[in-house]
């Protein structure tokens, strides 16, 4: 299925179509503030294993992160956040960047990694922040597989190109062609894994 939706009003009749998808197991392809990426509800384990194969890799090594509407989630599914580090999530997000954090009991097993962590995304995007928002939980996020290629910008070609992997592409716009900046926050100093569409001053903690 293809969806438009309104950039900055997004039309909730199409967003309840998208809720009921991703509640039903779906995964879906959606516009963030960087990139387009694959996106499932995080208590559902099959659609997590999509996700995974049509990455072509194991769940735990997915590079899997959580999409939350704001900071709220944060005592919920990571642990120990310091008042800095608080002080600086607030300061960078909504915005380009993912938040690798402690993760808590409430990580789904599934997506428990070794090192037992989570990356946490606000996109400042109104369409991304809609569907979290109406699901009332985080949404899994990944990137698409292989390279950053042009053809990933555009949701008629990214349409083309997976409509037979997943459930919904939604067309929110051209999208961008670089990835949020990563972040590792679980040990001082902080470390920039990548280095993406947002600046970040690791002095800032």
């Amino acid at each position: 299925m293809f969806i438009t939706l309104h950039p900055t009003d997004p039309q909730l009749r199409h967003v309840k179509t998208i809720i009921e998808c991703l509640l039903d197991g779906g995964v879906i392809i959606y516009p963030t503030d960087t990139i387009y990426g694959l996106g499932c509800d995080i208590f559902k384990p099959k659609a997590i294993e999509r996700i995974a194969r049509i990455k072509n890799i194991a769940a735990a090594k997915a590079q899997l992160s959580f999409v939350c509407c704001d900071l709220s989630d944060l005592s919920k599914y990571t642990r120990s956040i310091s008042t800095p580090l608080y002080r600086l999530l607030k300061n960078y997000l909504p915005g380009p960047y993912t938040f690798i954090l402690p993760a808590s009991k409430e990580v789904p097993k599934i997506l428990q990694s070794k090192k037992n962590t989570i990356g946490l995304r606000i996109p400042d995007n109104k369409i991304a922040n809609t569907i979290v928002h109406q699901l009332d939980h985080p949404l899994l996020s990944a990137s698409l597989p292989g390279e950053m290629v042009e053809e990933y910008t555009d949701p008629e070609l990214i349409y083309e190109n997976f409509k037979k992997l997943v459930d919904i592409v939604i067309d929110g716009g051209i999208g961008g062609m670089e990835p949020s900046t990563v972040v590792d926050c679980t040990s001082e100093p902080y470390q920039i894994i990548r280095q993406g569409a947002g600046g970040f001053d690791v002095g800032d903690e």
